[in-house]
């Protein structure tokens, strides 16, 4: 398993062409880089700036992974940028986007269901609780439009690898892969944001390892509050992960899966309802357990934070998430992941 950072939230990011990315994290000892959407590298998919990222990956011995956009209908009109590539049509756009990622040599390439709204009150952060449209439409659409990409996705040997994001559920994430079918769809397993639907994560990582094909790496510091559960981003090993199962889960099914550390830039408390009955009622696939489960991880927490052996979530409020404790936060989740890899997983 091979450690990189995802080249839309390096330090610096913004400020830089994607090999000047590459190149500064293999300064930072990545092993590669995923950029969230093609274009990110480049907004025409020019396909000279496309080589020249491929050929300096691999004169630096890095993987290099890349996403294309958002694959529920109700979510496209936030990605303009994809209609107007495609002329006015959005399947076109991200049929264009994977030939010129599959040309380079990137044909495991990410995917979104919907986007965090933080202006938004309470719950409605999230996509899952729009009120102009339901979340069963909203994936009945999305599994429509994978099925829409089929042909062109196997034409072109590539999968579209859905994000366990905050708004949906591992269960979904796994009914998608397997209503339109492994062969096109398979997974990126984002660690933390299972922690958004109050999944047990070593469930979770257990429920989605056959069709992981990707992933974001981060963990997380919980809080007790009102509502129920507070959720910020920690780096691994600071947070309430057992890495060593979630690793041995995920590398008993795919021993080459990358690993992509996706630092946090900020200190933002995402709010987990689990007080809320309305909030458990949208939530039918949620056992008890899991959720009982993730109640003592965050009661865990505290009583960690509490012997100093992390940090508290008082602390992480107080003190923001500047460019320095972002490369803190990378640098101590490659050194602690290599760590668990190195010395606890040598059976597999």
């Amino acid at each position: 398993m091979k450690i990189g950072v995802d080249g839309r939230k390096l330090p610096g990011a913004p400020d830089s062409s994607a090999v000047d990315r590459l190149r500064r994290a293999r300064e930072i000892g990545m092993d590669g880089i995923f950029f969230r959407t093609i274009l990110d590298v480049t907004p025409t998919l020019d396909r000279g700036v496309l080589r020249e990222l491929r050929a300096e990956a691999d004169r630096l011995g890095m993987y290099l992974e890349l996403g294309l956009a958002k694959v529920n209908p109700y979510a496209n009109a936030e990605a303009p940028e994809v209609r107007e590539l495609g002329e006015g049509d959005y399947a076109r756009g991200i049929v264009l986007m994977m030939t010129a990622a599959a040309e380079i040599g990137c044909r495991e390439l990410w995917v979104g269901t919907a986007n965090y709204k933080p202006k938004l009150p309470g719950y409605y952060v999230f996509d899952r609780f729009r009120t102009d449209v339901s979340w069963a439409d909203q994936l009945a659409a999305t599994e429509k439009f994978l099925r829409q990409l089929a042909p062109a996705v196997r034409d072109l040997g590539c999968h579209l690898n859905v994000e366990t994001h905050e708004e949906i559920t591992s269960f979904e994430v796994v009914r998608l892969v397997e209503a339109v079918g492994p062969d096109t769809v398979g997974i990126t397993f984002d660690t933390a944001n299972v922690i958004a639907r109050a999944e047990d994560p070593v469930a979770a990582a257990r429920r989605v390892a056959p069709y992981t094909r990707m992933s974001h790496v981060r963990d997380v510091a919980l809080m007790r509050t009102d509502y129920g559960i507070g959720r910020m981003l920690a780096p691994c090993g600071e947070g309430v992960f057992d890495w060593r199962e979630i690793l041995r889960v995920l590398a008993a099914h795919n021993p080459e899966l990358t690993l992509s550390i996706e630092n946090s830039r900020d200190r933002t408390v995402m709010p987990v309802h689990v007080n809320d009955p309305a909030w458990l009622a949208a939530h039918p696939d949620l056992t008890d357990a899991e959720l009982a489960e993730v109640l003592r991880l965050t009661d865990e927490y505290a009583a960690r934070a509490e012997r100093g052996e992390i940090p508290a979530t008082g602390y992480l409020l107080s003190h923001p998430c500047d460019e320095a404790e972002q490369l803190r936060f990378i640098e101590k989740t490659a050194s602690y992941l290599r760590h668990v890899l190195a010395h606890e997983l040598q059976t597999i």
